[in-house]
This record gives structure tokens, sequence and C-alpha cells, in this order.
């Protein structure tokens, strides 16, 4: 098991005059820094949140695209990650094809990914699985190879959830049923909202939430903020810590995941994240931007 990283000492922030500022997490004080300093030239490997990161429902934010371009024109990699659980890598293709952005399924690792690996791992992958998520969702653990239904049967081992934009009081029923025989429970995600163009919505965190006030009953999660997803990414591409940046707009996801899995962590305050949510969080960036945009500006 990997050691989780003992937090960054210093986080930067570029404020809105392009002036970088350096945050010194122990006393609060800030200073000033050269702006000819790049702290993130040696990243060779960027691991990228999506919704709240470099879009937010249908609006793609300033700067993605030439973002994305220089990574790839300056010989580096970039990996879409993902806790949304809700949507097949396919829907995400089409998404970012809205955006005029070119994408292959190898670009992309969700949390659907490691909820696969997890569970062949451990010997799932002859045992019945309730599948609490979407009809996209099912179809990703079916197609992985899962024996997985939305029926409530005697033979179902374990209680696999995911982000439900197809909730119904039925599955939450059947559910506490499973909880209540003992079942395995398995969560892709733990994140309570996922952002819309309007507000929030409840994610997979919450409904879990709900699940465990009806039975007392937690899941064990999988997505970020476990460092399982860097770590399979980096695995898989062969790029090493030091060569690879997680970025994205969640501490207690995203920022959690890089600093668990040892690599640089990069909060951008474009999506849920905000300062005073740093001030809180046992768990801090070792850099902090407004937006893509601004990260761009400093490669």
């Amino acid at each position: 098991m990997r050691k989780i990283n003992a937090k960054p000492k210093v986080g930067k922030i570029i404020d809105e005059n392009r002036e970088r500022i350096v945050y010194n997490e122990k006393n609060g004080t800030k200073g000033r820094m050269p702006l000819n300093t790049s702290p993130l030239r040696d990243i060779k490997f960027f691991l990228l949140d999506m919704d709240g990161t470099i879009y937010l429902g249908d609006r793609l934010f300033d700067g993605t695209k030439e973002f994305l371009h220089h990574i790839r024109a300056s010989g580096g990699k970039y990996l879409f990650l993902t806790n949304n659980s809700s949507r097949s890598v396919q829907a995400y293709i089409d998404h970012m094809a809205s955006f005029g952005i070119a994408a292959t399924k190898d670009d992309f690792l969700t949390s659907v990914d490691a909820l696969c690996v997890y569970l062949d791992k451990r010997g799932y992958r002859g045992k019945r699985l309730y599948g609490f998520g979407t009809a996209s969702f099912r179809a990703q653990l079916h197609a992985a190879g899962f024996n997985v239904t939305d029926r409530l049967d005697d033979g179902i081992d374990a209680l696999v959830c995911g982000f439900d934009t197809e909730l119904t009081f039925q599955k939450l029923e059947d559910a506490c049923i499973l909880l209540g025989r003992g079942v395995d429970f398995i969560a892709a995600n733990p994140d309570w909202v996922c952002p819309t163009s309007w507000g929030y919505v409840p994610d997979c965190g919450s409904v879990c939430e709900m699940l465990f006030r009806a039975t007392g009953r937690r899941p064990v999660f999988i997505g970020k903020p476990e460092p399982a997803m860097p770590l399979l990414a980096m695995e898989k591409y062969g790029y090493s810590p030091a060569q690879t940046a997680l970025i994205g707009d969640r501490l207690y996801t995203d920022i959690a995941s890089g600093v668990r899995a040892g690599i640089t962590s990069v909060l951008v305050l474009s999506g849920e994240g905000t300062m005073a949510d740093v001030e809180q969080s046992p768990e801090k960036p070792t850099y902090i931007y407004p937006d893509i945009r601004a990260i761009l500006g400093d490669l």
C-alpha cells in the first residue's frame, strides 16, 4: 500500500492581475514570486477532472482548447479523470465533440473503470451484483464481464452504487433490503453533489449517506479521493509521480486523490472549491489557480 503523502508546505495562487502569490498554509502569510518561474514545468502527464474544471455542463471554459493543444504540442499527455459514474465513455466522447474537441476512449479514465478493477481483484467476477445506478452504469459493468441486475432477488452478493440520475424509490427500497441482508456495499464515488449550469444535484455520496441513515451501513468508496485512479493512470501510461499532476475543482475528491497518490495536485477555483474550503481542508493542493486559462499562462 502506498503511503499517504504529507501535506504540501506551500500552495500558490495566480491572482486576477496575473501576479503569482505564495500561500503559506502554516501561518497564512502571502508573498510574491517572480513571474518567470514555472511551477509546472516538469509535469508531463496531466490528469484532468472535467465538470467544474474544463467545462460546466454545456459551457466550455475559456482556455481549455488551447490548454489541451499546448500539452500535446509540447510532448506531454493528458487524461480525463471523472468520478461521474452515470455516463458512458462514449457519452463523454460525444460531449467533447460538441465542444469541438476530438477524443477517443483512451483519453478517459472513469470511476467505473476503477470500480471494475476493484471488483475483479476481489473476486466478484463470478458473483451477482445489484447495479444501483443508471442503465449506462449497469451496461458498463456488464460489458466488463460482471453479472449485474437491477432486480431484487435472493442470490445477490453485493450492492454496487453509482451516481444515479434515474433514481427511483424502488431502488432505494431494494438497497435497504439488501443492506439489511448483509450483502457487500461498494460505491463508485463519494461526491456529495454534481455541478450543473444552475447549481448542484445530489451525487452518489449523498444517496449513500441517505442509505446509511436508513440502514447503518456505509460503502467502500472506489473513486477519488482514493489514489486508485491516478495510480492506475500512471501504471498504464508509464509516468512517474514526479511527472504527473491532477487538476480539479474539489478538495475532498480531486485534491485528496492527488495527495494520496503522491503527485502534484492543482485546485482550480472555477467549480466547487473555494479559498475558504482550502483553509478548512486537511489535505492542501500543491498549487491553486482561478481557472484553466491561468494554468495555461503558467506552463
